[in-house]
């Protein structure tokens, strides 16, 4: 029998072999510099020179990615702590006085209102003791507020004409008492002194205090005039903030990825290193390295508390909720009326204690004071390593010099 004619190989189409043509001329470059170098500083090279040139290299980039590392970590982790401070010490118990400024005057007014429907038997009981405690805490609050650093200036003058309203709202309160017995005068200046509370238009004085409390609505802009208004701009001021400062910022993200990037190329290099120096120059293990890299076993450590600081940063945003908007006077009055009873969950310093609780057990014991001391850490990581390289650079050149074998 003939044998069978071959046939011809099939041919690649012509775009498919120009891809094919293109991608054998880049294989055949050389590679760019960058690749170049990043090749020399993790893998050492064969000969006396380029062994000379390996030890130079290690001695510039070793030192140098220790320093990124640890100065990019250190920034983020303290950033990330001082957060976490800021949220506990300043910001939680800013929401808790606003929440209770802001409630306080509401309790106070319906005390008001059910001492004066008394009618002149108020000018010998007066408005009661929970009035007076309540408007005494509310200026307390805003006083407080104006101490603590939670607010910058522009907010300072904001809470100076809440002080000034509250105690506007007061004299209309006495005016109203002094005129006790003018039925039109009371409610007149109850009326007044509710409006300087609330911007909501609401219906006669009650004289029931289980009553359900009218809604006090918040305005904006131009309207927000009245104390609860402000107050509430206020509030939504801090809560803006708090958004702010439990989020990673994109510096934040952007430092730990040049971190993590650093220290995996700085393992690898001083990994490498060591088995440089313990095949090329009889080293059996160095101690000067392997001190400079102990500070490498703290970065875990420093990752995971950073991580547990921002969850609870994240972990405490739903109380501030709570004291923006499901606090209550019925719920602070009860717990006035039973303060041994379980508190409700809506309740103001529960819930400001709970959320400053929350964001202190965000940590893994002492570790978060090791933040402030990453950086210099770092610095004197990397003078070691300098150093230990230069007397091992140093020492290869005159073994070099005197006929060594490399």
């Amino acid at each position: 029998m003939r044998p069978l004619p071959r046939r011809p190989a099939p041919r690649l189409p012509d775009a498919l072999r120009r891809t094919v043509s293109r991608c054998a001329d880049v294989l055949r470059r050389p590679a760019p510099r960058w690749v170049q170098v990043l090749r020399r500083l993790l893998w050492p090279p064969e000969g006396r020179s380029r062994n000379r040139a390996y030890l130079r290299d290690r001695l510039i980039a070793l030192p140098l990615l220790t320093v990124v590392a640890f100065t990019t970590l250190g920034w983020a982790y303290a950033d990330v702590r001082a957060d976490s401070t800021y949220i506990r010490t300043e910001l939680a118990p800013a929401l808790g006085d606003l929440a209770d400024a802001r409630i306080s005057l509401l309790i106070a007014q319906r005390e008001a209102e059910v001492s004066l429907d008394a009618g002149d038997a108020v000018e010998l009981s007066g408005l009661g003791p929970r009035y007076a405690a309540r408007t005494g805490a509310a200026a307390q609050d805003i006083a407080r507020l104006s101490r603590g650093g939670a607010f910058g200036e522009a907010q300072r003058q904001e809470l100076d004409v809440v002080s000034g309203l509250i105690d506007g709202y007061e004299e209309w309160i006495a005016w109203a008492r002094t005129n006790v017995g003018n039925d039109a005068l009371r409610k007149a200046g109850l009326a007044y002194a509710q409006s300087m509370l609330c911007s909501e238009e609401t219906a006669e004085p009650t004289t029931d205090r289980s009553a359900p409390y009218p809604p006090c609505g918040a305005a904006r802009g131009v309207d927000a005039t009245t104390v609860v208004d402000r107050i509430a701009a206020l509030e939504r001021e801090l809560r803006h903030r708090l958004d702010d400062r439990s989020a990673l910022g994109a510096r934040v993200l952007a430092a730990a990825a040049v971190s993590l990037v650093s220290f995996t190329l700085l393992a690898v290099g001083v990994w490498r290193t060591l088995v440089f120096l313990h095949r090329r120059m009889r080293i059996r293990v160095s101690v000067p390295l392997l001190a400079a890299a102990l500070p490498l076993l703290l970065v875990p450590w420093a990752v995971a508390d950073g991580v547990r600081s921002w969850s609870a940063q994240r972990d405490a945003v739903p109380y501030a909720d709570v004291l923006a908007d499901r606090a209550s006077p019925a719920v602070e009055v009860h717990l006035d009326e039973d303060p041994l009873a379980p508190p409700d969950p809506a309740a103001i310093r529960p819930a400001t204690a709970r959320m400053e609780h929350t964001v202190g057990q965000g940590r893994f014991g002492d570790v978060g004071a090791a933040a402030a001391w990453v950086m210099p850490v770092g610095l004197l990581s990397a003078g070691v390593m300098a150093g230990a390289l230069h007397a091992y650079r140093r020492e290869y050149l005159v073994v070099g010099r005197g006929g060594g074998t490399s």
